[in-house]
């Protein structure tokens, strides 16, 4: 059998586009001979599971799983959300999840390298790219999750309380979107810019005003943009004449945290043209 170096790992990486340890599992089984190594990933799928790697998942799912004190949410992405209400994508989701859950993981990275195998048979079955993104695990008194579909999820830890309030307070979360928790955790330099729109909005508005009154102006809409930005000073979705901090307070409870994801958050999407993708396939196929 020859030998297989890492020269040789190295162009069946540049050549397929598939991972260190796959490439010298394929040279491997194919006694270092390259061609067939690069046959054998082909007729596996591995290969075309590669290609699509490159393609922006920004649809998919969001999944939690809270036990015993414990709380654990994870995003999958897939490229169409058609995909993300399949049985073959919930199945994978759902045994990622329980992965992440058994194994106690913490960080989203030990859960990509142990279902890279069954994400690859997925991408190759279903033809579209598929990624696990971000996991958060939570503990606590009372942990408590809500899942809006499949495309929000929440946890909230309480310290105190029972599992009703805590997903009540999960139920807020996902629909109200706060920022953080209190007005407190608000940054010093988000209040400096959210005082310095308001000024330029209102420019001719507070023109020629005294100071006093301008400041007056400024700290009454610092105070409601930190309301709306806190959970505990927003009110409550099910009793908007109480505050959720208050509800919480009334229960002998008091919010420790929360993780709130949404699906596709934060990825840039790729904006396409659609005429001229079917003109680019049509030249192609004279």
């Amino acid at each position: 059998m020859a030998e297989i170096t890492a020269a040789l790992v190295k162009e069946l990486r540049e050549r397929t586009g598939q991972g260190m340890m796959e490439c010298k599992k394929a040279l491997v089984a194919a006694g270092g001979d390259i061609e067939k190594a690069i046959d054998d990933m082909r007729a596996s799928g591995a290969i075309k599971a590669a290609k699509k790697a490159g393609n922006i998942a920004a649809e998919g799912a969001i999944a939690a799983r809270v036990e015993g004190g414990r709380g654990v949410i994870i995003e999958v992405n897939s490229q169409t959300d058609f995909l993300a209400l399949q049985d073959d994508f919930k199945g994978f989701v759902k045994e990622s999840l329980d992965e992440a859950f058994a194994q106690n993981l913490s960080e989203v990275a030990p859960l990509i390298a142990s279902r890279e195998s069954a994400r690859e048979a997925l991408v190759a079955k279903c033809g579209e790219n598929v990624n696990i993104r971000r996991l958060t695990r939570v503990e606590g008194d009372v942990v408590g999750s809500y899942l809006h579909g499949h495309r929000i999820g929440v946890l909230v830890v309480l310290k105190g309380g029972d599992a009703e309030l805590a997903k009540d307070i999960a139920m807020h979360v996902a629909a109200s979107n706060p920022a953080v928790l209190s007005p407190e955790d608000v940054s010093e330099e988000l209040v400096a810019k959210e005082k310095e729109i308001f000024l330029q909005l209102n420019a001719e508005k507070i023109a020629g005003k005294p100071e006093n009154i301008v400041e007056n102006m400024v700290k009454g809409r610092i105070a409601k943009f930190l309301a709306e930005a806190s959970l505990v000073e927003q009110a409550f979705i099910k009793d908007p004449e109480i505050k959720v901090g208050a509800l919480a307070k009334k229960a002998g409870a008091e919010i420790v945290s929360f993780v709130r994801y949404e699906v596709g958050e934060g990825i840039e999407k790729a904006e396409s043209d659609f005429a001229a993708e079917v003109a680019a396939q049509l030249a192609a196929s004279k």
